[in-house]
């Protein structure tokens, strides 16, 4: 079964993923820090902007997949997938050392939690038949 509304949003997420790895690894040179942070703020930044769309990624993905296998409908899909892409994206710009409070980083977390409650709810109606 081709699972084709959730590549849809896979593969912008793949660039996301690779443009925050670029920005890790990329600088670690210049920090000269193969593992770890060294205690660099900058560099921890970047891990954490990562390190954040990794813990999320693949959990919404697998949502996504388990859902739309099923027959989920697809405005379920698109409106999830939609969310995160967009908190995804977001996530990022909002990610500051000195300002935990930033509008974007709420968007991008509140987004992806979204996501995953319309899933978790889509995956529910599916396995009690509602």
């Amino acid at each position: 079964m081709p699972l084709t509304i959730t590549t849809l949003y896979a593969l912008p997420l793949v660039l996301v993923w690779f443009l925050l790895w670029t920005g890790v690894t990329s600088s670690r040179p210049g920090f000269h820090q193969s593992i770890g942070d060294g205690g660099r703020p900058e560099l921890l930044l970047k891990i954490r902007r990562h390190g954040n769309f990794i813990e999320w990624v693949p959990f919404v993905l697998l949502l996504m997949i388990l859902a739309e296998a099923q027959g989920a409908s697809a405005r379920w899909l698109h409106a999830a997938g939609a969310l995160l892409l967009v908190g995804r994206v977001a996530h990022p710009f909002g990610l500051k050392i000195d300002n935990g409070n930033h509008p974007l980083r709420y968007v991008g977390n509140g987004t992806n939690l979204l996501a995953a409650g319309i899933l978790f709810v889509a995956l529910a109606r599916i396995a009690t038949g509602f």
